[in-house]
């Protein structure tokens, strides 16, 4: 069993070690990556006092949705399966104002949060509430984005703000990204990681991974054609089946594991990036980290749950604060029942035990 607080400390560090390394060549960008260097050790500090003093334990990422509009209609959409992006015509569901986001990330950073994943919906389609949330200067925030809204004025505003990091979402070559994106959205993603380069901007790459696709985009071949391009940060989802029709591109515990050592290998032979996956070998670090152990999920209109894949709330970060709802009646329920070392197919292991954890939900009311 890993000591999960010590994991994800050096997990951070190194990150940020790895990015520092990276950036060299811009003097603007390694200035600020060794400033965020200070500024996670302070963190760090920050979440042991808590948990000293209150018994709290503060995660160092959240995810946020914060944006329920989209201008694609991307295959299998989780964003869409569980309400969170609205389709074309329909009503507007609830979101937080900018002030609201900006109050709700200074709070994380008081606590010690180091990063905030920024979802949607796509993340540019609220410009406003970006140039907010980028005043919290001590939060890195890796801003999802499907990159066809990235022009001039974007790539001014992530030169001004170094703490919004885009990461373009690809589904590996132009025939699978444009097949679940549409038609041209490749090659209008390449377009924006072009202008990117150019700048000298650090910017990432999502990837969903399915039983398909998993050699092809962790190849060697394939992630230098992404560092040559300027890509220095990869993310690797695991695709979460919401359909049983496409159960079968679903990972196994086999195809977890083996993902993990491609991984490794990689780290070796293309040292000019960083890898990450999500949600990982849980099994390496007791279990699932949603649900507040090393992350939750704030919606659109503040609810707090236990992951992007698993939208269930009995609480509001904008109603009672982020520390309040850290101690989560669904949450904690979670944690004491054991879920999070529940065994999983592949994905989200709470989207594959929804039904105990909307039961879990409904006790409390």
């Amino acid at each position: 069993m890993t000591d999960l607080s010590a994991y994800m400390s050096e997990s951070i560090r190194n990150i940020m070690g790895h990015a520092y390394l990276n950036v060299l060549s811009n003097p603007h960008e390694a200035r600020f990556v060794a400033r965020m260097q200070k500024v996670f050790i302070r963190s760090e500090r920050r979440r042991k006092q808590v948990l000293k003093d209150d018994g709290l334990e503060v995660p160092p990422f959240l995810i946020a949705s914060i944006a329920t509009a989209c201008n694609l209609q991307c295959k299998g959409c989780y964003a869409r399966k569980n309400g969170i992006a609205n389709d074309p015509g329909a009503p507007q569901k609830a979101t937080l104002s900018p002030l609201q986001w900006q109050t709700i990330f200074k709070d994380a950073s008081a606590l010690g949060v180091n990063f905030c994943l920024l979802a949607g919906g796509e993340p540019l389609t609220r410009r406003d509430l970006l140039e907010t949330i980028a005043t919290v200067e001590d939060i890195i925030f890796p801003v999802f984005t499907n990159a066809t809204l990235i022009g001039p004025q974007y790539i001014e505003f992530f030169r001004r703000h170094l703490n919004i990091v885009p990461i373009v979402s690809l589904e590996g070559d132009a025939a699978a990204t444009d097949d679940r994106r549409g038609k041209g959205v490749y090659q209008r993603a390449l377009l924006s990681m072009e202008m990117l380069h150019k700048e000298h901007l650090f910017f990432g790459t999502s990837i969903t991974v399915t039983t398909e696709n998993y050699l092809a985009v962790t190849s060697k071949e394939y992630l230098m054609q992404l560092a040559a391009m300027g890509c220095r940060l990869v993310f690797f989802v695991e695709y979460v089946p919401f359909d049983e029709s496409t159960q079968h591109l679903a990972f196994n515990d086999e195809h977890v594991a083996q993902m993990e050592q491609l991984l490794e290998q990689r780290r070796e032979e293309v040292k000019e990036m960083i890898f990450l996956s999500f949600p990982g070998d849980e099994k390496a670090l007791d279990g699932c980290l949603a649900a507040g152990r090393g992350f939750f999920h704030i919606g659109p209109d503040g609810a707090a749950e236990p992951c992007p894949f698993s939208p269930f709330s009995d609480s509001n970060v904008a109603q009672m604060g982020l520390r309040e709802a850290l101690k989560s009646p669904l949450f904690s329920k979670i944690r004491a029942a054991k879920a999070l070392g529940w065994e999983h197919t592949g994905g989200c292991t709470l989207f594959e035990h929804r039904a105990e954890v909307e039961a879990m939900l409904k006790e409390g009311k």
